[in-house]
């Protein structure tokens, strides 16, 4: 099985604390390395999980809150240090290469590699990249600054060969890969194999949604329909729900109204505020209304496959 595995670097909130680090996720696909949000501590984390910097091409930034990008010109930097040479892109909103280029320019002068800023509309739902292996679209979110969560769509897998099949009709291996996108077999005598007797389905692509700063918003339910998992934050419980309101933020059972209302597969909360040293509250909270939800912890690795 091919890997597809989500690595959480960081999922506290604002106020750094000991317990947590700050918002940054790493999503490991075929050994190519996406980041999603890099808040201060997240090269570090890099290093303690294992994650190779070189493997790392794209870095998205959901808003530009300090907790989620206040570590981009220290990784970058770093990788400059590591004789980085490929590409770099940054998909932002247009303000962040406003603020970040004049640090690069300023802290990273020649730098053995670019920095490409890939801007998009926040509050637009769209597709902002695609390569072989994923669809990466926008989630338009309600916070109080400019603000998307991300869609990772792996693409669809070719279906499965069967070895009997290849035995039996005697298939040249210049025709599998053709088979397994979906063309039909024909013998040296011109006999037509259909392609259904030759192939089993491959396994569903996988689905990630990330949404992390948000206030509670219905609007997103279409866009993150049946994920695999979706990360969502859950900076307050019930009791400090003006708090949320105020801040627009989410409690941990509203992020369970999303999950239950979109029929996601599981729920992993994060974006914890500091004021609770026992996350236990958000997660019995968020457990009552939808079962299947964890707890985001610095260093957890989820595999999909």
């Amino acid at each position: 099985m091919e890997r597809w595995e989500l690595n959480i670097l960081g999922c506290g909130s604002a106020l750094p604390t000991t317990k947590h680090f700050l918002s940054s996720q790493v999503i490991n696909l075929r050994g190519k390395l996406y980041m999603i949000d890099c808040g201060e501590g997240t090269q570090l984390q890099f290093r303690v999980m294992k994650l190779q910097f070189q493997r790392l091409s794209h870095i998205f930034l959901s808003h530009l809150h300090g907790d989620h990008c206040f570590g981009l010109p220290g990784l970058i930097s770093t990788l400059g240090l590591m004789g980085r040479t490929a590409d770099l892109y940054v998909h932002a909103q247009p303000d962040a290469e406003k603020i970040f280029r004049p640090m690069l320019d300023y802290f990273c002068k020649e730098l053995p590699f670019k920095v490409i800023f890939n801007s998009f509309n926040p509050a637009k739902h769209q597709l902002i990249w695609e390569d072989r292996s994923v669809n990466v679209y926008t989630i338009p979110l309600k916070h109080r600054v400019p603000t998307a969560g991300f869609l990772f769509e792996e693409k669809p897998k070719q279906s499965h060969i069967i070895r009997e099949m290849i035995d039996f009709y005697h298939i040249p291996v210049s025709q599998i890969n053709n088979i397994k996108s979906g063309v039909d077999f024909v013998t040296p005598e011109g006999e037509v194999i259909p392609n259904q007797r030759l192939t089993k389905p491959a396994e569903p692509p996988c689905r990630y949604a990330y949404c992390s700063d948000t206030a509670y918003s219905e609007k997103i339910i279409p866009y993150i329909e049946g994920v695999d998992l979706l990360y969502h934050e859950a900076t307050f419980s019930n009791e400090d729900l003006a708090r949320a309101k105020e801040t627009f933020h989410s409690s941990a059972e509203q992020a369970a109204r999303i999950a239950q209302a979109a029929h996601v597969k599981k729920l992993i909360l994060g974006h914890f505020s500091a004021r609770y040293p026992d996350e236990t509250i958000l997660l019995k909270e968020a457990q009552a209304v939808f079962p299947n939800t964890i707890l985001a912890n610095e260093r957890m690795k989820i595999d999909f496959s």
